[in-house]
């Protein structure tokens, strides 16, 4: 029984999102537009970016207003952030954009293994990101059939 714990916690560690060992630098706050997509559902989003303290706060909220997520991520490490209860999907999501957002200066270094040609990066067997722009981008989260568009919020409008 004991093995079999140890063996369950060691494979939901190894789910986590990667995350870099510091902050990128980041033009913060952001306001993006998210629309998930997956198996022919779509959701749509609104997601304020900014810095608190040295870490970063990320809040959630679906079109009307209501929260979905909050977290901080601080040194490395996600927090919660008010009385939300956790949301894994949108700490993956939270960390892919990370990822998207860090420039390609830096990425090399805080996220070892990624790939990037033209337009695409990649991060091992985990995100592939498609950009049109530094700030309109498409994530793919590689073996879920789950999108992720993401656009300023100026531009969803």
């Amino acid at each position: 029984m004991l093995l079999i714990g140890c063996l369950l916690l060691l494979s939901a560690c190894a789910s986590q999102p990667p995350l870099p060992s510091k902050n990128p630098l980041l033009s913060l706050p952001l306001q993006l537009h998210v629309q998930r997509e997956q198996d022919g559902q779509r959701q749509d989003w609104l997601l304020v970016m900014q810095r608190e303290g040295g870490g970063i706060r990320w809040s959630m909220m679906d079109p009307l207003g209501i929260p979905q997520a909050r977290q901080k991520l601080i040194n490395g490490a996600w927090q919660a952030d008010g009385l939300l209860p956790p949301n894994p999907q949108a700490r993956e999501l939270f960390a892919a954009l990370l990822f998207a957002l860090t420039s390609s200066d830096e990425v090399s270094a805080l996220y070892p293994g990624t790939q990037e040609r033209d337009l695409i990066r990649t991060l091992a067997s985990r995100w592939k990101i498609t950009y049109h722009s530094s700030l309109v981008f498409r994530v793919d989260v590689i073996g879920q059939h789950l999108t992720y568009r993401i656009s300023p919020l100026e531009a969803a409008r």
